[in-house]
């Protein structure tokens, strides 16, 4: 289906920034993300940081599915030992969108080229609403919301039927 097909949802977005190096203060990406999503009128809903742990991770986004609809984390999803989102995010999964990992890499390559590898980034539904798993660095925050997810959301929330 093509753009014709979005519903006008009211989009409810919530922001879940994870670092143990992060303060609220210092949290430029979680700031890009909630900027993108006001900038193009849709409300944050929900905003925390939460320290690279699995419990603490999917527990947040369980919260911030009480009053969001979109939820984007940030942070966690390359290889190091410390990152675990995809880990605490992906079985929480009931469908996977395997094309915005695709896609996300596909258009940072212009950016850090080969080490894109190293991305996991992915995105998912869980119970209708639409979850984002992506880079902590605030050049693939503001490629992803930006370019990616604030565009494509309504889109993606009428066929996750809100």
């Amino acid at each position: 289906m093509g753009h014709e097909h979005h519903r006008d949802i009211p989009v409810q977005a919530a922001v879940i920034t994870v670092s143990t190096s992060r303060t609220e203060k210092t949290d430029l990406s979680g700031q890009i993300i909630r900027e993108a999503f006001e900038n193009a009128g849709m409300a944050v809903v929900f905003q925390t940081l939460v320290p690279d742990v699995e419990e603490q991770i999917s527990s947040a986004v369980l919260a911030a599915l009480e009053s969001a609809n979109c939820v984007v984390v940030t942070g966690g999803t390359g290889l190091t030992s410390d990152d675990c989102t995809i880990e605490a995010v992906s079985p929480l999964f009931d469908k996977t969108m395997d094309g915005f990992g695709e896609l996300f890499r596909w258009k940072s390559y212009e950016q850090v080229k080969t080490a894109v590898l190293l991305s996991r980034a992915t995105a998912g539904l869980v119970k209708g609403s639409a979850v984002f798993c992506i880079p902590g660095s605030p050049k693939a925050v503001k490629l992803a919301s930006e370019e990616i997810i604030v565009p494509e959301i309504k889109h993606i929330l009428t066929h996750a039927g809100q």
